[in-house]
């Protein structure tokens, strides 16, 4: 039997990615690396802190936009829940109001998917150290887009319009009167630039916003 020449203490990820092919062969990859195991693959938002609580990794390799909560939410409720665990966000989608987003809630690193395992890997050891690790051109993009324009509300009514809900049952869905819904809408346009609840839904997703 091969022996395993892995050290006694190696770095413990988790890694929440719902496209199967791709979380496999980073899983694959990640653990060829000499100090790192893989503890846990999770498929959705909603089970990232579960995992956590059961697998204790000292990182979390999160992508943004997954099925229940997006890695955003999750990294926010790992800091929370799981102080002990450093996030990482991994994604297709290098967009300056993510990159903001995710400082916020916590994350220790904002990578896109296009870079080499080792760049990962590399990564992953900085943020245990205690370093933030940012892709540069994301970087100097974020900070000439400046900060989102949206309230926290008025990401709730436009996240809750996304699939093409009417004002009441945006309304009911989060306990708020249909005239607010209608005021925050109202606000979101303008502040997109766009003219119906639709466009702003997909302009903020551009940014990065939502």
């Amino acid at each position: 039997m091969p022996r395993d020449h892995r050290p006694a203490t190696s770095v413990r990820v988790l890694l929440a990615e719902d496209q199967g092919m791709l979380r496999g062969a980073l899983a694959l990859l990640l653990g060829m690396e000499p100090d790192m195991e893989v503890v846990s693959q999770v498929a959705s938002g909603d089970a990232i802190v579960d995992a956590a609580h059961h697998s204790r990794p000292d990182v979390a390799l999160l992508d943004i936009e997954l099925p229940g909560i997006s890695g955003l939410d999750a990294a926010a409720l790992l800091r929370d829940e799981v102080p002990g665990c450093r996030v990482l966000i991994l994604t297709t989608f290098g967009r300056p109001g993510y990159l903001r987003r995710a400082m916020e809630a916590g994350a220790a690193g904002f990578l896109v998917k296009d870079g080499p395992v080792e760049e990962l890997a590399a990564a992953i050891r900085r943020v245990l150290t205690g370093e933030t690790v940012i892709d540069p051109a994301l970087a100097a993009a974020a900070l000439s887009a400046g900060p989102s324009p949206l309230t926290a509300r008025e990401r709730d009514v436009l996240n809750a319009s996304a699939d093409g809900a009417v004002v009441a049952d945006i309304a009911a869905r989060l306990r708020l009167s249909e005239s607010t819904v209608r005021n925050y809408l109202s606000s979101a346009i303008g502040k997109t630039g766009t003219r119906n609840r639709m466009e702003a839904v997909r302009a903020a997703r551009r940014q990065g916003w939502l």
